[in-house]
């Protein structure tokens, strides 16, 4: 097996093989640290040689105490993207994954994707099918997929934790900006180019990829952003304050039987997220409340967004699906009025081969990673083709902030004077118009993870 070595700015480092020729991985490597409750602090250094052989831990979600095979409600997903899939479950989750060519290093200078996983802000990981090595590397791009705190670990507000560090929540947002901040300071070891970061995200994860390009926090970190079924203009931006949310995790602290902050840090992990689970379904009006909000220092509430390219849609069975696709053209066309460069928009609408749920949510997610392979579906030589292509423009959206690229047909942005959309998934691609039939379908309500 080759045996890959880099030394980073933190140390050297070990990797090994990646299923695509001439592509080495490098696994769980640590980006940060950090206490419950509290702010990560990026790893700056490590003794010896790092050896980044394997996946790190995932943040404890719900189903680190629950056997997804045996829910019915959980049974989609659960085949779709992990079954047969081993996850460690740990406080202790902050890493992150990087594939590269084996033969980039110090000077190659490659774009950089950067995804952040979605499940809600509840579940997921960065090494679920669909992300475990993607083919980008093999086109010329540096890969990253990152884990960040969830649930109650990630999002919680109290009065008390702003009092002791002057804001409180959003840790998960938080982790995901440590990371950049790692990779901004370390991907040239790898061949990376620090000053070409793109950032990705589908879900939750377009939602966090949105308000990173809303805060003041992240000026010169990435370059372009990609935001897929979940970011835009629309009912999806979150605009509750971090003290309207004290009220519910009061009750769970309550639940939890803990009286202080201290009791609260100390209480056992399977405590914590009983006692959030069932304040959860006795107040399910609070849905958004395990999730960013103003804090004003991350997520000021000021609209901000930063004057890069971005490349955003939707699937045609999503689980809003005109919401969703509204939201992304709404989104490019206000970067045209603002003098923005160029933003595209795209509609995936592959029925996938194996059921008939057709293009649901995060169903786009085997074709723009390239890991069909991983998947249990009877995919097809169109399959691969489409998924070919789709990787193709994300690369040299990557590379330069335009998709375009010969053989590919051409993607036009979306402006206030022109509303078509890239339509992936039916024939050859094309620019078109989304039809309101198109968008009213039956469709999954469960996010994914």
């Amino acid at each position: 097996m080759p045996d890959y070595r880099i030394v980073t700015p933190c140390g050297p480092l070990r990797g090994t093989e990646c299923r695509w020729p001439g592509v080495a991985a490098y696994l769980g490597i640590r980006y940060a640290s950090a206490g419950r409750f509290e702010y990560p602090v990026v790893t700056t250094g490590w003794e010896g040689e790092y050896d980044a052989f394997s996946y790190g831990n995932c943040c404890y979600q719900p189903r680190a105490f629950q056997n997804e095979e045996r829910m019915p409600d959980k049974a989609f997903y659960y085949r779709e993207f992990r079954k047969g899939e081993y996850y460690s479950y740990s406080e202790d989750c902050l890493f992150l994954n990087v594939w590269t060519p084996s033969e980039a290093g110090e000077g190659s200078r490659l774009p950089v994707i950067f995804y952040i996983h979605g499940g809600a802000f509840r579940g997921g990981c960065g090494h679920e099918k669909p992300f475990d090595g993607p083919v980008w590397p093999a086109k010329g791009a540096v890969a990253v997929t990152v884990n960040y705190r969830l649930g109650p670990l990630g999002f919680l507000t109290l009065p008390q934790l702003k009092e002791e560090a002057g804001r409180t929540g959003n840790y998960g947002l938080y982790d995901q900006i440590a990371a950049l901040h790692w990779v901004k300071q370390n991907i040239s070891a790898f061949g990376g180019d620090p000053d070409n970061i793109t950032i990705m995200g589908q879900s939750a994860g377009a939602i966090s990829v949105q308000q990173l390009c809303l805060s003041p926090l992240t000026g010169g970190l990435f370059a372009r952003a990609v935001m897929s079924s979940g970011g835009g203009i629309g009912s999806l931006m979150p605009v509750a304050s971090a003290e309207s949310r004290y009220p519910f995790w009061q009750k769970v602290m309550d639940r939890a039987g803990c009286r202080t902050l201290s009791e609260l840090r100390a209480v056992s992990v399977e405590t914590l997220f009983s006692a959030w689970d069932q304040v959860r379904e006795e107040h399910p009006e609070e849905i958004m409340a395990d999730s960013p909000c103003v804090d004003h220092h991350l997520i000021t509430g000021v609209w901000a967004d930063k004057k890069i390219p971005y490349l955003l849609g939707s699937n045609s069975e999503d689980m809003m699906p005109g919401v969703l696709q509204k939201m992304a053209r709404d989104w490019c066309v206000l970067q045209d009025s603002r003098g923005g460069p160029p933003s595209y928009a795209y509609f995936f609408k592959r029925r996938l081969p194996g059921d008939d749920k057709g293009a649901w949510h995060s169903a786009d997610l085997w074709y723009w990673f390239g890991t069909l392979e991983n998947c249990w579906r009877p995919m097809t030589e169109y399959d691969r083709q489409l998924s070919g292509q789709m990787v193709d423009y994300l690369i040299h959206f990557a590379r330069t902030g335009n998709p375009n690229g010969d053989g590919l047909c051409f993607w036009k942005p979306v402006s206030g004077k022109q509303t078509k959309v890239l339509r992936l998934g039916e024939g050859a691609a094309c620019m078109g118009d989304v039809d309101g039939e198109e968008l009213n379908q039956a469709v999954l309500t469960e996010a994914s993870g």
